[in-house]
């Protein structure tokens, strides 16, 4: 399955990487945020978690020096499972830079429903975010399984038109 072309992404990190080398930015002292290759979000067919994995990674690693101590990774309206398991899976084998997550949506979405602004519901929430952790944590190791999930985690959190 096609995911995307990756023409567009090579052209942008390229550009990137040159700006980044006409200014003397120190690779070494920078983190790399992107969003992962996926399928977009109203997309039919879905990619597995490898297939993800495989297209990220490969884009990632014709552009990124091996100089860049670390990706970062946001999670672009994926579920907070499908973020894990994807970072998970590019975690499976080792990697020039550290691979991580700098999820904000996918870390405390579960967490801030079930908070809801009440303070009753302060514990359950706290809790709900350990969860997100513990798993985000396990991922970026590749040792998560994914097993235990709440359903409410695994739901998409694309928004049409969504502006920060």
């Amino acid at each position: 399955m096609e995911i995307m072309g990756l023409t567009g992404p090579l052209k942008w990190l390229r550009k990137c990487g040159q700006r980044s080398c006409l200014n003397d930015v120190l690779f070494e002292g920078i983190l790399l945020k992107p969003s992962m290759v996926t399928p977009g979000a109203e997309a039919k067919d879905r990619a597995t978690p490898e297939q993800v994995a495989d297209y990220t990674l490969r884009l990632l690693r014709q552009r990124i020096p091996p100089a860049v101590p670390g990706i970062m990774f946001l999670s672009g309206g994926q579920s907070e499972v499908e973020a894990t398991l994807n970072l998970n899976a590019m975690n499976q084998a080792p990697n020039p830079w550290h691979v991580s997550f700098s999820y904000a949506r996918a870390l405390q979405n579960t967490c801030l429903k079930k908070w809801g602004g009440r303070p009753e519901n302060v514990k359950e929430a706290q809790e709900a975010l350990l969860v997100r952790a513990k798993a985000n944590s396990l991922a970026q190791l590749g040792k998560y399984t994914g097993e235990g999930e709440s359903e409410e985690s695994k739901q998409g959190m694309f928004v049409k038109g969504y502006v920060y």
